[in-house]
């Protein structure tokens, strides 16, 4: 043990800790409601996992009849738009 006393120590050791790493963790801080972390299900590719910022900085989204839908590469998009009910139904 080092007689250097600026160490920490953890909670459940009373004495110092040198090789105990300090840094804080803290996964509960990400808001997984957060819009941008916010995943939607490609109405074109079923079953197809899209992250809804990414879709909407890349313009992979369209808005109709007041609801959007967001896709999953840029083939879907010219896709919906030829049969928007097809796929605004299935969605």
């Amino acid at each position: 043990m080092s007689d250097n006393k600026n160490l920490t120590s953890s909670c459940c050791c009373s004495g110092p800790t040198q090789d105990l790493d300090t840094t804080i963790i803290n996964p509960g801080t990400t808001n997984l409601l957060d819009p941008a972390t916010d995943e939607a299900t490609c109405p074109v590719m079923p079953g197809t996992a899209v992250d809804k910022a990414a879709a909407e900085a890349a313009g992979l989204f369209r808005d109709y009849l007041g609801r959007r839908y967001w896709f999953c590469c840029k083939g879907c998009g010219p896709q919906f738009d030829r049969d928007p009910d097809k796929y605004a139904s299935a969605a």
